[in-house]
């Protein structure tokens, strides 16, 4: 039992871990963008951390330049229920934002609205073929519905990127234990 843990943790943990430095989320922006560069001090992080009592935490979550939240979930086992907790995710981000930036949402003024992009990196052994995955399509047949949202599944980046790295490395990992 103790090895079923350790390989269910310890990919989640370095995925974690790498992604709480600003020099390798650089690299994974770069990924997500087709070679767009950022700096340093172009970069937020603002992972939901898991502290004493709360129950919403995510893989990693940053800002860029103030106008784009990014979160990036990094999954072994699917499900599409991923699209839930990253709408959950998505409206605890964006809370924290409007309280740390104290821009009112009843004020008549209109708030500033950093655009979101969804991403889940998936890792496992089950062959995805979908690029997206929605709500509206996993959860409502296709149906139209007063929210939306739309992830971006991954499995592999191009070659030589922090993404194919990790997911080769994920692999190697679940080859060995």
């Amino acid at each position: 039992m103790e090895q079923d843990i350790s390989k269910y943790t310890a990919k989640d943990t370095v995925f974690r871990n790498l992604f709480s430095h600003k020099k390798y989320i650089a690299q994974l922006y770069k990924a997500l963008h087709n070679g767009e560069k950022v700096s340093a001090k172009d970069i937020k992080i603002i992972t939901l951390e898991e502290i004493v009592m709360a129950s919403l935490y995510n893989d990693v979550g940053f800002m860029i330049k103030g106008k784009i939240i990014i979160l990036v979930e990094c999954q072994s086992t699917w499900t599409e229920n991923i699209i839930i907790r990253l709408l959950m995710y998505l409206a605890e981000t964006y809370y924290r934002y409007y309280r740390q930036t104290e821009q009112s949402l009843y004020s008549s003024k209109k708030v500033d609205f950093p655009k979101p992009e969804l991403y889940v990196i998936y890792v496992g052994k089950e062959k995805i073929k979908k690029e997206y995955i929605s709500l509206s399509d996993s959860f409502l047949n296709g149906e139209e519905c007063d929210l939306n949202i739309k992830v971006k599944v991954i499995t592999d980046g191009k070659e030589g990127d922090i993404i194919s790295q990790y997911v080769r490395f994920a692999k190697i990992f679940n080859e060995q234990v």
